[in-house]
């Protein structure tokens, strides 16, 4: 019997868990997982992680005291969640679990930098250790600079809403660990911009990260590259040998009922033979490089608001949970 496409991926590939669904990486067994704003509220509205919540808020209203108003406990609460989420992941997977900081604050490189020391000592605080945890950042140009301190630190970072060559090229010139360029959003782009459909090595997002990929094993960069954002298996196949990808629940579902050959198509010894020219970038450099990149400028721009706009939905979620909890403990 063949192997599935998932077993062979693996052996090529460090296979990621892209959820906040502790069931799915218990079925599926990633090496690491990666949540993001959008994963977490959606996870949090599950009645299999009502408990989470619950003890979540019911701390911070104990940190705050009770003059606190519920706003400001779900703010903490919220701080909080991304890390009570990732310490019960870490129990299920034997590698890295990547937390995000506040998406509102990615123009803000020492904000961003204050709220990845209270992430780190969220996890010290409970015995683990940095080598398990990514701080997950914006890769804008103060995001990439905040990784670029924390890195310096030994914290490590995973800089996320990547979509050109330029943020790739700025974060391997940091030392940031981990980029996750996005597959599934770049395609989303091009095909609204062109009406085109793209397949295979033509989808214009599984060029990207062939690209980054390529240019970063020719000059011998250690950050690693971890596709995301994927909106069909064939984008997956074709970046078969990358670093690592993360994906969801429903497309490993996919890779593993799935039996076909699976040939690499990333391979680092044949990135040392391509003819790539290299590029430095500086501050002027990367922001001429995005203003002639229209679809990174969108799409960067869009994530940070949907991200934002999801953790917006989530301190009011926690907010409403924290007064829904208070209504009963009162009667």
């Amino acid at each position: 019997m063949s192997k599935s496409l998932l077993e062979q991926l693996r052996a090529m590939t460090i296979v990621v868990a892209d959820t906040g669904d502790m069931e799915s990486m218990e079925k599926f067994h990633p090496q690491d997982s990666t949540t993001n704003p959008s994963l977490i509220t959606a996870a949090s509205q599950l009645p299999a992680y009502q408990s989470i919540v619950d003890d979540v808020l019911q701390e911070a209203r104990k940190e705050l005291g009770d003059s606190a108003d519920d706003k400001g406990v779900a703010n903490l609460a919220f701080k909080r969640l991304a890390v009570a989420f990732g310490k019960k992941i870490l129990k299920i997977i034997p590698g890295r679990v990547s937390t995000e900081v506040d998406a509102r604050l990615s123009y803000d490189t020492q904000k961003t930098i204050e709220q990845a020391h209270e992430i780190i000592d969220q996890y010290d605080k409970a015995g683990i250790g940095r080598e398990r945890v990514l701080i997950k950042i914006a890769s804008t140009w103060e995001g990439i600079r905040a990784a670029e301190q924390l890195e310096k630190e030994g914290i490590h970072c995973n800089l996320t809403l990547l979509f050109g060559i330029h943020q790739a090229i700025a974060c391997a010139e940091a030392g940031v660990t981990l980029i996750s360029p996005f597959v599934g959003r770049i395609l989303d782009w091009y095909k609204k911009d062109t009406g085109k459909d793209y397949k295979g090595a033509d989808d214009p997002g599984v060029q990207s990260v062939t690209k980054i990929y390529n240019y970063y094993k020719k000059f011998g960069y250690k950050t690693v590259v971890m596709g995301a954002s994927f909106r069909n298996i064939g984008e997956i196949t074709e970046l078969a040998g990358c670093d690592l990808l993360t994906i969801s629940p429903q497309l490993l579902g996919e890779l593993d009922s799935t039996q076909a050959d699976l040939p690499r198509k990333l391979d680092p010894n044949a990135a040392k033979s391509m003819d790539i020219e290299k590029i430095t970038i500086d501050h002027d450099t990367f922001v001429k490089m995005h203003d002639a990149d229209p679809m990174a400028k969108d799409k960067l721009a869009e994530g940070i608001k949907g991200f934002s706009e999801a953790l917006e939905k989530l301190e009011n979620l926690l907010a409403k949970r924290l007064s829904e909890l208070e209504a009963v403990a009162a009667k």
